[in-house]
């Protein structure tokens, strides 16, 4: 690949492959779809025309000592980044740190850490039993009869998600306006997937204490 694509020889050896890896991953799921005759679409592997996320190994980092900042050594002219926002990050170890992943989202970039860990937590002793079960009309029911309401985040902001689609197109290509405009629509989704995923968090601690 390096012989071939002039951008891949400016990358770090691990993050190739980290890429590889995650080809390889993508086949192998789909051939064992396919022989496990899994119902409907076996995920065929696409190729990811815009990469959004790199992802580094145990080279090609390097974490300051304060580990508010974080050096990339390759090639490509990211260089040093400082890290903002809550992390906690510097209670653990750097030999811990196993992968690091740069992801762009459609506010900024975000620097994700893969820590080996043994995260273990010990449920409540209690007696009794709780079924739980997960819909589209509730959140989840469960056998008490308790019931938590559906949010539907995305049906609440279908309106105001539609309203910014359109002026995209009212925008000329491949101008800055209309590039603009992708960017407050994309923003718009992932203001959605962050409200769904606060709700699953805060969810998971109320079926804990149900247990």
């Amino acid at each position: 690949m390096r012989a071939e694509f002039e951008f891949v020889k400016d990358l770090n050896s691990h993050a190739c492959q980290a890429s590889i890896e995650n080809v390889e991953r993508a086949i192998k799921r789909f051939f064992d779809n396919c022989k496990n005759n899994k119902p409907g679409r076996k995920g065929y592997p696409r190729f990811k025309k815009h990469s959004r996320s790199v992802e580094y190994k145990v080279s090609g980092w390097k974490l300051h000592p304060s580990k508010r900042r974080i050096t990339f050594s390759d090639n490509k002219g990211i260089g040093e980044l400082k890290l903002l926002g809550k992390w906690d990050i510097h209670t653990y170890p750097v030999e811990l740190i196993k992968r690091v992943r740069i992801v762009r989202r459609a506010d900024g970039y975000y620097v994700q850490f893969c820590v080996n860990v043994d995260d273990q937590q010990d449920p409540p002793q209690t007696t009794s039993e709780v079924g739980i079960d997960v819909g589209l009309e509730y959140f989840y029911s469960d056998s008490n009869g308790n019931h938590e309401e559906n949010p539907r985040y995305l049906r609440k902001a279908e309106k105001d998600i539609k309203r910014v689609q359109r002026k995209i197109y009212k925008k000329k290509k491949g101008s800055s306006g209309r590039k603009k405009a992708r960017g407050f629509y994309a923003r718009k989704h992932l203001r959605v997937v962050r409200f769904v995923l606060e709700q699953v968090k805060v969810n998971k601690q109320d079926v804990i204490q149900v247990r």
